[in-house]
């Protein structure tokens, strides 16, 4: 009977270790999703902030090419939910933000319309939470990675096929790397 019992409780904490690490994986891929749905949201400020400064940038044809083909780059990416697409995907959009920002803060007739400052604010809250998004992430997959090589959980993770999640990484020619916490800042747009 006690041999029983004994069997009982490593029975159920074994599958109280189970079930953390299905709840890992399911939060790990909510936050692949929540990466996505920014980057859907930034991509979709595409059109809109393009419209307002059009006129003002007739010049910058090549700013509208880019910034085009990372918004349709990013809406390839985010129906897929593949996270290193993703992440290759928004830093061209990043990129191409950047060169839009650089444009504007230098155009002052472009930092007094509002509709433009409107949408700049907007870019820059969906970036924070694109950031946001990318910490939780990086923190999710850190806390299943220790939790699968630790003691008993290995046990189970092993028995069950757990594998590492990779997080978030960045290509770097034809090697891989991790990601830096300084890579991840997002550059501040500056109106004023």
């Amino acid at each position: 009977m006690i041999i029983l019992a004994v069997l009982a409780v490593i029975a159920l904490y074994a599958l109280s270790i189970y079930n953390k690490l299905v709840s890992f994986k399911a939060r790990i891929k909510a936050s692949v999703q929540e990466i996505g749905n920014q980057l859907k949201r930034q991509a979709d400020l595409i059109p809109n902030l393009m419209e307002s400064v059009k006129g003002y940038l007739k010049h910058e044809k090549e700013i509208f090419k880019d910034l085009t083909a990372a918004r349709k780059a990013v809406l390839e990416a985010t129906k897929g939910g593949d996270a290193q697409k993703m992440v290759d995907v928004s830093q061209q959009l990043q990129s191409s933000f950047g060169k839009l920002i650089a444009v504007v803060e230098s155009t002052p007739q472009l930092r007094s319309v509002e509709a433009v400052t409107k949408l700049m604010d907007e870019v820059r809250d969906t970036a924070d939470k694109l950031m946001y998004s990318r910490r939780v992430l990086i923190d999710l997959s850190a806390d299943y990675n220790v939790m699968i090589v630790t003691f008993p959980a290995s046990i189970i993770a092993n028995l069950f096929g757990f594998k590492e999640e990779k997080g978030l990484v960045m290509p770097e020619e034809d090697n891989f790397r991790e990601v830096t916490e300084e890579e991840t800042v997002t550059p501040k747009v500056k109106l004023d």
